[in-house]
């Protein structure tokens, strides 16, 4: 008899459901008279900052969780690396809770918080990562790969034998990135890891999150006011208001529910004063560039030219998406009522 063949059920690598966070917060009244009330009859607010959100991550994901301001974005990561507990619901990564098997889940986890270092200020950068090591019982073998592969990466070992608290900005986000992977973990949360930085340092931020995910199978989760950072890395979007999640979703699916409308821009090879269609408008024309306004839903890019090139005679073609900053911001817009 021939064996059946099992089908295989690939668990999330992470899940989430219905995570809630609240957080009881102290009202503080102004004044003398203020002062006394809060010490003796201190008043209380109820502060939801992740408010029932579920989801799931897949193993070689890059997620991007975005929104504005205390949408609740570092609440959840916190929540998934275990260092906060949820009020309710739970959170499991590879089927453990961060909060009940904490250490056999951060063993595999690797964290950077753009406004908090974890290099030790009084020792060389190098000391820092074998305090790591220790910490994290990394053998020899595994440490130098790891250490090397850093270093192609990042160019660290330039940096090795410097004190961390003579490192710029920059140099020190590069130490902390490396820092988190001495350990080799399966899902690397970064929380604001560009957060002050120059042109070139978040740059190379950029190229170390696209190596460890391509080349070492990194998941990564990502929380980030850079619009670039989004744009170039993250293949799926989170975005959070308010608590809630109000978008999951790829960056292209996210754009044609919002946005609609493309604008096709077409080089003419003579200047010609009748172009109208139907569906499409005419938002500019300078000499023989023209930019015609039309919605994906009535019509696509490829049947506007191919009717357009019926009657004109057409160069060249673009088409001009919307830019990011317009659709987070319509995004954001839509939750703000």
């Amino acid at each position: 008899m021939k064996a059946q063949a099992r089908e295989v059920i690939l668990m999330p690598l992470i899940e989430a459901e219905n995570l809630v966070k609240v957080f009881k917060v102290a009202k503080r009244k102004q004044g003398l008279t203020g002062a006394v009330i809060n010490l003796f009859h201190p008043e209380y607010m109820i502060i939801r900052a992740v408010d029932g959100i579920s989801f799931t991550i897949d193993k070689g994901e890059i997620v991007g969780f975005i929104g504005p301001n205390g949408a609740g974005k570092s609440t959840t990561i916190k929540m998934m690396c275990g260092i906060l507990n949820p009020t309710s619901g739970w959170v499991k990564i590879n089927g453990l809770s961060p909060q009940k098997n904490r250490k056999a889940v951060v063993s595999k986890l690797g964290v950077v918080f753009g406004q908090r270092t974890q290099l030790y200020w009084d020792l060389r950068l190098g000391e820092s990562f074998e305090l790591a090591k220790r910490i994290y019982k990394v053998d020899n073998e595994v440490y130098n790969m790891n250490l090397k592969a850093m270093d192609d990466i990042l160019k660290i070992g330039e940096l090795i034998d410097i004190p961390v608290r003579q490192l710029s900005l920059g140099q020190r986000m590069r130490g902390e990135l490396a820092m988190a992977m001495i350990h080799s973990p399966s899902v690397l949360f970064l929380d604001e890891p560009s957060i002050g930085l120059d042109a070139e340092a978040k740059y190379a931020v950029r190229e170390f999150i696209k190596s460890i995910n391509e080349k070492m199978g990194t998941t990564v989760i990502l929380t980030t006011h850079d619009l670039n950072e989004v744009e170039q890395l993250c293949r799926r979007l989170i975005v959070l208001n308010k608590g809630r999640i109000i978008e999951d979703a790829s960056l292209s699916v996210i754009t044609d529910k919002i946005i609609s409308r493309r604008i096709l821009i077409i080089d003419l090879d003579e200047d010609v004063n009748d172009i109208d269609h139907p569906a499409a408008q005419v938002v500019k024309k300078e000499g023989l560039r023209v930019w015609m306004q039309f919605q994906r839903s009535k019509i696509t890019a490829a049947q506007l030219v191919s009717d357009l090139s019926r009657k004109l005679k057409i160069r060249d073609i673009s088409i001009q998406e919307p830019d990011i900053e317009e659709v987070i911001r319509e995004v954001y817009k839509g939750t703000a009522q």
